[in-house]
C-alpha cells in the first residue's frame, strides 16, 4: 500500500508569517539633527548680519569731536516652502479581507508613504536644488542646503576627500563665527573619514572569557576646535560633505504632516498624505561644504 503524502493531500493550510519585512533606509539625520520651526507664508524669510572687520588702527585722539561710524543694515533672505505628497488608493473590498502583516491595506500604505515622504524631504533638502518661487502650473521648489553655503566651500575638484580638506572647511566655518560639531557625509566618504588621523582612538580591554571587540567606525573627529560627529546619511550624494553647526539650520514647516480623505469616486477610498515645508539656513557662514567628490 502507498504512503500517503503531503503532495496528495488537499486542505493544508498555509503556513504565512504575520509579518512583513522591510529594510529599506528610514532615517533621517539631518532632519533628526536641525531644528523645527514654523512657517507663515510660501515665502519664509528671516534676516543675517555681521559685525564689521577688526579694525587695527582703532585709536582716537584725547578729546576729539565723535565721528559717526558707517552703518549697515541686515540682510533679508528667505526660502520657498515645497509641497511633497503621496496619494494611495485602496478598494474598499481589499481593506476587510484578511491579511497577513497588517490590520487595514489603507493603514499600511499609510505608514509606508509617510516614510517615503520623510526619505524624499532628506534628499530634497540636502541637494544643490534651486528655489523657485513657481507658477500655476509649476511647483514652487525650496533651495537645498548645497544652493545655500557659498561662504565655505572646499573644492574636491573631483578627487576623494581628504582629512586636509575637512580640516580646511572646519577651519572656514570657524573664522566665520559658527561652532561646527557634526561632519554629515555619504556611508562611502564615512569610510573615507574612518581613515582619517583625527579620528578618536578607541581602546577597549578584552574580556578574559570572550573575543576582543574591534571597532573599526569612525564616530568623532577631534578638530583643532572641537570634537565633530560623524554622521553617515543615506540620502546623501557622494559629491558633497557637509560640516554643520546644527543651531544655525532647521525646517520649517507652513503644513504639518497630514492625512486627508479625497472625494469618493467608486468602490475604494482614496488618501491624500502632504507636508509643506522648507528648509532654514539661519546663517549660511556658520556651515563649510566640500564638494565636487568623487
Amino acid at each position: 500500500m502507498a504512503t500517503y503524502k503531503t503532495y496528495d493531500t488537499i486542505g493544508i493550510r498555509e503556513d504565512l508569517q504575520d509579518a512583513i519585512y522591510d529594510i529599506s533606509p528610514t532615517t533621517t539625520p539631518f532632519m533628526s539633527t536641525v531644528g523645527r520651526t514654523k512657517a507663515k507664508n510660501t515665502y519664509h524669510e528671516w534676516q543675517t548680519d555681521s559685525l564689521a572687520d577688526v579694525n587695527l588702527a582703532n585709536a582716537q585722539v584725547e578729546g576729539a569731536d565723535a565721528v559717526s561710524a558707517t552703518l549697515t543694515p541686515t540682510t533679508r533672505v528667505g526660502n520657498y516652502t515645497q509641497i511633497s505628497d503621496k496619494v494611495i488608493q485602496v478598494s474598499t473590498t481589499d481593506d476587510v479581507v484578511d491579511k497577513a502583516g497588517r490590520s487595514t491595506e489603507t493603514a499600511y500604505q499609510l505608514s509606508k508613504a509617510s516614510a517615503e515622504i520623510k526619505r524624499d524631504m532628506e534628499s530634497i533638502l540636502l541637494s544643490d536644488q534651486a528655489q523657485s518661487a513657481g507658477t500655476a502650473g509649476t511647483p514652487r521648489l525650496l533651495g537645498g542646503l548645497a544652493s545655500w553655503i557659498t561662504t565655505n566651500t572646499v573644492d574636491t575638484a573631483g578627487g576623494a576627500l581628504t582629512e586636509d580638506m575637512l580640516k580646511e572647511a572646519v577651519l572656514k566655518a570657524y573664522n566665520s563665527g559658527g561652532e561646527p560639531d557634526v561632519l554629515l557625509v555619504s556611508p562611502a566618504n564615512k569610510q573615507v573619514v574612518s581613515t582619517f588621523a583625527g579620528i578618536a582612538e578607541q581602546r577597549y580591554q578584552a574580556p578574559k572569557s570572550s573575543p576582543t571587540t574591534i571597532i573599526g567606525s569612525a564616530d568623532v573627529y577631534l578638530s583643532d576646535f572641537g570634537s565633530v560627529n560623524v554622521v553617515p546619511d543615506r540620502f546623501l550624494s557622494d559629491d558633497y560633505s557637509y560640516v554643520l553647526d546644527p543651531s544655525m539650520a532647521s525646517v520649517a514647516y507652513l503644513r504639518p504632516f497630514k492625512s486627508q480623505k479625497l472625494a469618493k469616486m467608486g468602490d475604494s477610498e482614496k488618501h491624500l498624505l502632504n507636508v509643506e515645508y522648507t528648509l532654514v539656513v539661519n546663517n549660511e557662514s556658520a556651515h563649510a561644504m566640500m564638494s565636487d567628490e568623487t
